[in-house]
């Protein structure tokens, strides 16, 4: 099967990039063709390219471009004439915003499938995406297949729970650890509905109810997105009285390493779509911690696999941290038992498997796309 790929990202900073990444590692033993097209070039379209992956490049600009997103749908449907694809995976809502209306003009409307990495709401950018012809939407979670199932006119949606290679282990401590404190840590881009600042509030209220940590923060402003934000988080830090008990790490390439020295990794976000660093975190067999909605409901089995927070509050996040800060036999068993459920359900290999398994059954649904591939 020949599935061609729009992506709009040029750079792997983030969960949605990594997960195709995954993918893309496996291209090779899958049997099918996979080719992609980025909407703009920069290391990932490099680095696939150097890997013998078919790249091409097809500089989109912004959407409010209104004359550029023209140009580029009339260059996508020229590409999709030429390449024949047996699917076309939009591999965001920003493709699908492309990679539809250019389906449409070159006559494979229903040859479309898009990935939604968000739970998506009414009236937004995901909903008018939604809106766009499609033959199937994949999600990464079931509550993100939900919100989309409640979207009109009815789409089929298949959830695809992603996963990750396990990784072999750090050679090297990239920070030295303060002496006799549990390391709590957090890992993503520095946005608002990621929560790292109802987290350095929860750490302020554990430490007044004499539960000490250090807490490390890996991640920086990927894309410019919320610079605004990013900019807040040192100054919250100094006003909570934290200064001596976090360390803001920035963004990195690899966070592995860094999640291998902490003691408990949170996941804050309320609602997560997915959660790709909790499986990062049972990966090394470090204790989770996180939201009580999304995509962590399919992942931690709560108080056996991991803990989840009431709520994405400061008190409830408190709450769910204590349990573990005051248990060290709790921390042990709750990582070791996160090991074992990722290695039973998340690795790479279970997750290409499910997800080739998913594209199939899409294409041999209905015998609609193998006729329309026929005639």
């Amino acid at each position: 099967m020949r599935i061609l790929v729009t992506v709009p990202w040029w750079q792997r900073l983030g969960g949605a990039e990594a997960v195709l990444h995954t993918i893309l590692e496996g291209a090779g033993e899958s049997g099918h063709d996979l080719q992609l097209v980025f909407f703009k070039d920069g290391p990932w379209p490099a680095e696939l390219r150097e890997a013998g992956l078919p790249v091409d490049v097809i500089p989109a600009g912004r959407l409010r471009q209104v004359h550029r997103w023209g140009a580029t749908v009339v260059r996508l449907a020229a590409l999709f004439r030429d390449r024949q694809p047996d699917l076309i995976l939009n591999w965001a809502s920003k493709t699908q915003l492309y990679g539809s209306p250019a389906a449409i003009l070159a006559g494979m409307s229903e040859r479309v499938v898009w990935w939604q990495h968000s739970i998506a709401k009414p009236y937004t950018l995901e909903h008018i995406a939604h809106l766009l012809p499609a033959r199937a939407i994949a999600c990464d979670s079931t509550a993100a297949a939900r919100a989309q199932e409640r979207l009109r006119p009815r789409r089929r949606t298949v959830v695809i729970p992603p996963g990750m290679a396990p990784g072999l282990g750090s050679n090297h401590a990239p920070m030295k650890l303060p002496p006799g404190v549990t390391m709590v840590g957090i890992v993503g881009r520095l946005q608002p509905w990621k929560g790292q600042d109802r987290l350095l509030e929860a750490q302020a209220i554990l430490r007044r109810r004499g539960f000490p940590m250090h807490l490390m923060i890996v991640g920086g402003d990927s894309y410019g997105y919320s610079p605004e934000y990013a900019r807040s988080l040192p100054a919250l830090v100094s006003r909570l009285g934290l200064d001596d008990a976090v360390t803001l790490v920035g963004e990195v390439p690899d966070p592995m390493p860094f999640i291998e020295q902490m003691d408990i990794l949170v996941n804050a976000s309320d609602p997560e779509p997915f959660g790709l660093v909790l499986l990062e975190g049972m990966a090394a067999a470090v204790p989770v911690v996180a939201v009580d909605s999304g995509g962590p409901r399919d992942i931690v089995e709560h108080e056996r696999t991991g803990i989840l927070a009431s709520s994405g509050n400061p008190e409830d996040l408190a709450d769910a941290l204590e349990r573990l800060l005051s248990s060290a036999p709790l921390r042990h068993a709750l990582g070791h038992a996160g090991r074992e459920r990722f290695v039973r359900d998340y690795t790479a290999v279970s997750f290409r498997k499910r997800f080739f398994t998913s594209l199939e059954d899409i294409v041999h649904a209905d015998g609609s796309l193998d006729a329309a591939r026929r005639s």
